[in-house]
């Protein structure tokens, strides 16, 4: 039997989603905002969470652009009450924003590993933070968070963004300890290699070994991580917590 439509539903929910003028962010706003739901698009590309909006609404949706920094605490708190104010709710968190500053360990710099731990961990506590008090007066939330598969097997040259990612698995389990008792679900999400503007920026002949070694034989689509997004944030996922559902076509078997 299909599962039924109407818990595959998000019609009501107010979500807010962080690096969403482009890439999983912005297929995960558009997909959230075709399930129904109230989409706040967070990013420091204002023009691009505009563009991301403007779309939204031009399909019927509804949605509210905010340009903003989710390493900076100020930031993230102007952001959540913009949300708060617009619906009155804050159901749901995706805590997709990243930056990626490939270099072997001896090159790190200060500045790169400054940079990929404040924006991909720091921010997604920060947002969770904020998100948190909205959540637990309503006695129900979904905090999702984006890790990688480079957090579980480790990639040449990515010395920052894996501590960032494998951070967020931490981050996550320790979440749906805490707060599993008071209705509110934490869960990760860990893409492959995706189709986007950051897996671009690799060394071509990286993603071409990574594509060689997936079994799928390609790049995922950022619409395939958005529509896992989407079934986390539904009702057939209540009972799934501190879970890290991978999304990278069995790259990692």
């Amino acid at each position: 039997m299909p599962p039924r439509a109407d818990l595959l539903s998000l019609t009501g929910r107010a979500v807010l989603i962080t690096g969403a003028a482009r890439g999983i962010g912005a297929a995960t706003a558009r997909a959230m905002a075709e399930a129904g739901a109230r989409v706040a698009l967070l990013d420091r590309d204002g023009a691009g969470v505009e563009r991301t909006a403007e779309e939204i609404g031009a399909a019927g949706g509804e949605a509210l652009a905010i340009a903003g920094d989710v390493s900076d605490a100020s930031s993230v708190k102007k952001a959540v009450a913009a949300v708060v104010a617009e619906w009155r709710r804050l159901d749901v968190l995706v805590n997709n924003a990243g930056v990626l500053r490939d270099a072997t360990l001896g090159q790190v710099t200060d500045e790169d590993w400054a940079l990929t731990l404040n924006v991909n961990l720091r921010g997604a506590v920060l947002c969770a933070r904020e998100a948190l008090p909205h959540m637990l007066e309503a006695g129900s939330g979904r905090i999702l968070s984006a890790t990688s598969m480079v957090a579980r097997a480790g990639n040449y040259g990515q010395t920052a963004y894996a501590a960032s990612k494998a951070g967020i698995i931490g981050l996550t389990r320790t979440w749906a300890r805490e707060l599993g008792p008071k209705g509110i679900t934490a869960n990760a999400v860990a893409p492959g290699f995706i189709d986007t503007d950051m897996v671009r920026s690799v060394p071509p002949k990286v993603v071409e070994a990574a594509r060689a070694r997936t079994p799928a034989g390609r790049l995922g689509r950022a619409e395939e991580v958005a529509s896992v997004y989407v079934f986390l944030a539904s009702d057939l996922a209540t009972f799934i917590n501190g879970a890290v559902v991978g999304v990278d076509g069995g790259l990692l078997l």
